[in-house]
């Protein structure tokens, strides 16, 4: 499959999508507290994207390692989730967890998708530094996003920042194209072994639109899954986090789409 090429005008679009998706995160981050269920939170991102008149991308999106459809519109990964965590009423946020919220929108026929990494109370200094040196490898990520460079480079950076800290890139996950469609080419693996086996490269130009989404862990490159067919976690059980920006690659430089007004 092709990798698309959008222009200015579209960029545009799909940064309106992202906002949608910026301000649903934010909600969302305010609204999370000790107790609550992650099935509260998805019913809180439903009602946040429906404000804005888009649509939750996620909510009966059948990706192609999945036979079934994601029943809900947000994924909410807790301490060893990775990603693709489902919400359920019988998972209770706790103080000292760290929660990943990842969400996406569809907005005039463009889609934005975003993840960020919150701390429920206070966490631990592990946690703190986890979700420090996560958000670290994908504002490195952003740097290079250059025409001219390649997705190996993207690669190369998130496995340099990680590695800096004494953390580990999680195998076979990793970012994506977007724009028209939630998941596009190419696929960013986030571990130079998964990038090794994918056998693909790709020379970045203006117009690409990537979602990077560095995902990091205290103990284990290894994933595994919870028995839900969707959650993701860590093959030691130790903690993981999880941020998402989309940029745009121009010639001017790395354009980033979804603007946290915490930066």
């Amino acid at each position: 499959m092709a990798v698309e090429l959008y222009s200015f005008k579209e960029i545009e679009k799909i940064r309106r999508a992202c906002q949608v998706v910026v301000e649903v995160l934010e909600a969302l981050k305010r609204s999370i507290k000790p107790g609550m269920s992650t099935h509260e939170l998805d019913m809180i991102a439903r009602e946040e994207t429906k404000k804005r008149g888009a649509k939750p991308a996620f909510l009966g999106y059948k990706p192609p390692f999945s036979d079934d459809r994601f029943p809900a519109s947000l994924c909410v990964s807790v301490n060893e989730a990775v990603v693709h965590g489902l919400p359920k009423k019988e998972i209770l946020i706790k103080e000292g967890d760290i929660v990943s919220l990842d969400f996406g929108a569809f907005f005039e026929g463009y889609a934005g998708d975003s993840a960020i990494t919150v701390a429920v109370g206070e966490v631990s200094k592990e946690k703190e530094l986890l979700m420090m040196a996560t958000k670290e490898a994908l504002e490195e990520a952003v740097k290079v996003c250059l025409p001219g460079n390649w997705v190996s480079d993207i690669v190369d950076v998130i496995y340099r920042v990680a590695k800096k800290y004494g953390l580990y890139p999680l195998k076979n996950l990793g970012g994506h194209g977007i724009g028209r469609k939630v998941h596009e080419e190419p696929f960013i693996p986030n571990h130079p072994e998964t990038f090794r086996q994918e056998r693909k490269d790709y020379k970045l130009r203006q117009g690409m639109v990537l979602a990077l989404e560095p995902m990091l862990s205290l103990g284990t490159d290894e994933i595994s899954h919870n028995g839900d067919r969707w959650t993701v976690v860590t093959a030691d059980g130790s903690p993981a986090a999880h941020y998402e920006y989309v940029v745009a690659v121009t010639k001017q430089g790395p354009m980033v789409l979804t603007e946290f007004k915490d930066g």
